[in-house]
Formats: structure tokens, C-alpha cells, sequence
């Protein structure tokens, strides 16, 4: 990974993460707006991303009381169990190897 991978990445959420963020919050049936606020996305972010993953079939639109809601189908869920297990595996590897002391010749500066 080079250091405008890692920048980036320390800015900026990916597509995966989001939709990951998206699929926590819903759970169980709620409101659009909640999701935004929640996903912190603007309406338009939100928006595409609601209509992505009905087309994946990662969530579904209910209508309860005149209003819609989205929920999470078991795709979903799945996804989300799945990217949380990846997430926390990365980590581990990651907090492995920062403990392992480099080799000394990466540690030498060249002269």
C-alpha cells in the first residue's frame, strides 16, 4: 500500500464500509432519513446507495403508515457479518505486524 492509499483511507470511508454502515443501521425497518443521519451520507449519497442494494437485494422497502422504510434482508446480514469478520481480521493482522520488529537491513539507512 503506498501513502496515498493509506491517506486516503484514513480520510475517507469506502463503498464497502458505507454500505456495511448502511446495513447496521437497518436492522430492523427504518426511515430514510435516520439511515442519512446515521451514515452520515448526504440525500443524493443515500439515495444511490439505496437503490444499489435494493438491486442487490441487501435491503428491501417496506411501507408502514404511509411512510417507507428499508430493512435489511438476510443478504444483507450476511454481508454485514461478513465484512465485520474481514474488518476485524485485517486488524489483527495489522496490530500483529506492527509489533514484529522490521529486519535490520530495513532498518539501516543507505549511505
Amino acid at each position: 500500500m503506498n501513502s496515498n492509499e493509506v491517506e486516503t483511507s484514513t480520510k475517507r470511508r469506502d463503498k464497502l464500509k458505507i454500505i456495511a454502515q448502511i446495513l447496521e443501521n437497518a436492522q430492523e425497518p427504518t426511515l430514510k432519513t435516520q439511515i442519512m443521519y446515521r451514515a452520515n451520507l448526504s440525500f443524493e449519497q443515500l439515495n444511490e446507495y439505496l437503490e444499489f442494494m435494493i438491486r442487490l437485494d441487501l435491503l428491501e422497502k417496506l411501507t408502514a403508515r404511509r411512510k417507507d422504510m428499508y430493512r435489511a434482508t438476510q443478504k444483507g446480514l450476511d454481508f454485514a457479518f461478513r465484512y465485520d469478520e474481514i474488518t476485524q481480521l485485517l486488524r489483527s493482522k495489522e496490530s500483529s505486524n506492527r509489533m514484529r520488529v522490521p529486519p535490520e537491513s530495513l532498518l539501516k539507512r543507505k549511505t
